[in-house]
């Protein structure tokens, strides 16, 4: 990536909400994500995005072949709300969870764990099929923070999935599950 890239992702969140505010930086977040593949990052968006991916080079987000490198606002947009976080973005974090580029619907499974997102279970669920094994052992990390009882045998299918990793992500989120409704799963 062409950009310097100082400091960490916490601490060009920090620079962004200094220079915004925090409900202004969410909104832009919010924004982000709701862009599409063939969506220019412009205005406010692509400052944001500058920021945030900390970046010296504009035209680097235009770049690329396709899908191009645009897509990186979003995942840096979904990776800024796991620093700051408001209820209005909600929606378009859940709606991310379906995003073409894996990366952002990996990050927006993470946001979802960290804020307990309601009404995103089913959408997890059926990443729980994505082909990207670290998309998947998101997503079961976030099932366990949102799941009810009714989803515990979705999440009992990784357990023989064919990454490490992911099937045991899926043993903790059920026994997570099972503390949280204080019922075996």
């Amino acid at each position: 990536m062409s950009g310097d890239n100082r400091g960490t992702p916490a601490e060009r969140v920090t620079h962004a909400c200094e220079r915004w505010g925090d409900d202004e930086v969410v909104q832009r977040c919010a924004a982000s994500l709701r862009l599409r593949p063939a969506d220019r990052v412009t205005g406010d968006l692509l400052d944001l995005a500058m920021v945030l991916g900390g970046l010296r080079e504009r035209a680097w987000l235009a770049s690329g072949k396709p899908p191009g490198n645009a897509y990186w606002a979003r995942v840096w947009a979904a990776r800024a709300l796991r620093y700051v976080w408001r209820d209005s973005a909600s929606a378009a974090i859940v709606n991310a969870l379906h995003d073409e580029q894996w990366r952002v619907r990996e990050m927006s499974a993470k946001v979802v764990a960290d804020y307990e997102v309601a009404d995103s279970a089913d959408r997890l669920v059926a990443l729980l099929d994505d082909d990207v094994p670290r998309v998947r052992k998101a997503a079961v990390f976030a099932l366990a923070t949102v799941a009810e009882g009714e989803h515990a045998d979705a999440i009992r299918a990784l357990l023989d999935d064919a990454h490490p990793a992911v099937a045991r992500a899926a043993a903790a989120a059920l026994a997570t599950l099972s503390g949280r409704l204080d019922r075996p799963f």
